[in-house]
């Protein structure tokens, strides 16, 4: 879009603490080539000063890469979850509105606790068990066309953009996560992390598992490693009714 006086205005939603209520700051700042919405936040920073001059705090987020591979990022901008380093300013509609992401506690301005997607990663018990007390010599071998199965599931970055656009993510549900389940489907592929299948796909059965998914597939359509999500789905799904008719027999 043109850059019309070349200045970029960005509206924000300031919180304190956790507890305090949210109010909103304006800046305007100016417009440079290829500028994205992380560096208009480094900007600020820089110079903390609201558009109408007076001074004030520098903006509180999360970013570490700077180029869509650490996830740390994520938040609302315009009204929609986005990664705020590959936002470009010159792309998206002016004035800037920027939120924290919204299924998630605010910690302080746009930094918001995400821990809940650690704590479900060891729910499913998302890794690759090792002895670690001796010298295992090399791994088993996987094929190619493993490879190129499991390699697009990897590309998770943690942003959790699945989980705020999620309709099922929300706390009377305690949904697991399309990233959780992806995860599940990535380390039942592994030929070691497939040993510990019955344990992941049993917590897959349990409070917020699978069951909860609605399918609304608004995971696959935000996802910005393009990971085939609701392909995951389907397949621990399938996997998990598997496993639950085995335990009956079992018993």
């Amino acid at each position: 879009m043109a850059m019309a006086g070349r200045t970029v205005r960005f509206i924000i939603r300031r919180q304190a603490t956790p507890e305090s209520a949210p109010s909103w700051e304006e800046f305007d700042l100016e417009w440079r080539p290829g500028m994205n919405v992380i560096s208009g936040l480094m900007d600020i920073a820089m110079n903390p000063v609201d558009r109408n001059g007076r001074p004030t705090t520098p903006i509180t987020y999360d970013s570490n890469c700077l180029e869509e591979v650490c996830g740390s990022c994520a938040m609302r901008i315009n009204g929609k979850a986005a990664m705020a380093c590959s936002t470009l300013v010159a792309k998206i509609k002016h004035p800037i509105r920027l939120e924290p992401l919204s299924r998630f506690p605010v910690i302080r301005d746009l930094a918001v606790d995400r821990s809940v997607l650690f704590e479900n990663l060891k729910r499913v018990v998302a890794w690759v068990p090792i002895d670690g007390t001796h010298d295992l010599g090399p791994g088993p071998r996987i094929s190619p066309e493993e490879q190129e199965q499991a390699y697009p599931l990897s590309r998770c970055i943690s942003c959790c953009l699945c989980l705020e656009v999620c309709p099922q993510f929300t706390p009377s549900t305690g949904f697991i996560g399309a990233a959780i389940i992806n995860q599940v489907r990535l380390f039942n592929l592994h030929p070691t992390g497939t040993t510990l299948k019955r344990e992941r796909l049993t917590a897959m059965m349990g409070d917020g598992g699978i069951h909860e998914c609605s399918y609304a597939q608004n995971c696959v359509h935000i996802c910005p490693k393009n990971i085939p999500l609701t392909t995951s789905i389907s397949i621990v799904y399938g996997q998990t009714m598997t496993q639950a008719i085995s335990d009956l027999f079992r018993k």
